[in-house]
């Protein structure tokens, strides 16, 4: 069994991908840094930041443990800078 969720990507998730969301099938059991974990295993060159972005599901922000549900609405942000 598997959930369907979607994922907004921003700032350097979002460059990595070339796309500014994602749709993901992943276990029932899965939680938002399950999301995180899989983004950054595809695209290595994100790890630098595995410990720096913070998550929203549904437009609340929550913690990495966060239990997920199909269609839910996940949100990775990474640190950004600018002008």
């Amino acid at each position: 069994m598997s959930i369907s969720i979607t994922v907004k990507l921003f700032a350097a998730y979002q460059d990595a991908y070339g796309q500014p969301e994602l749709t993901l099938e992943l276990p029932t059991t899965a939680t938002v840094a399950a999301v995180r974990d899989r983004l950054i295993a595809e695209h290595p060159e994100l790890a630098p930041w595995r410990d720096l972005t913070r998550f929203g599901v549904n437009l609340q922000f929550v913690e990495p443990d966060t239990p997920l549900q199909s269609g839910d609405e996940v949100v990775l942000i990474p640190p950004v800078s600018g002008g």
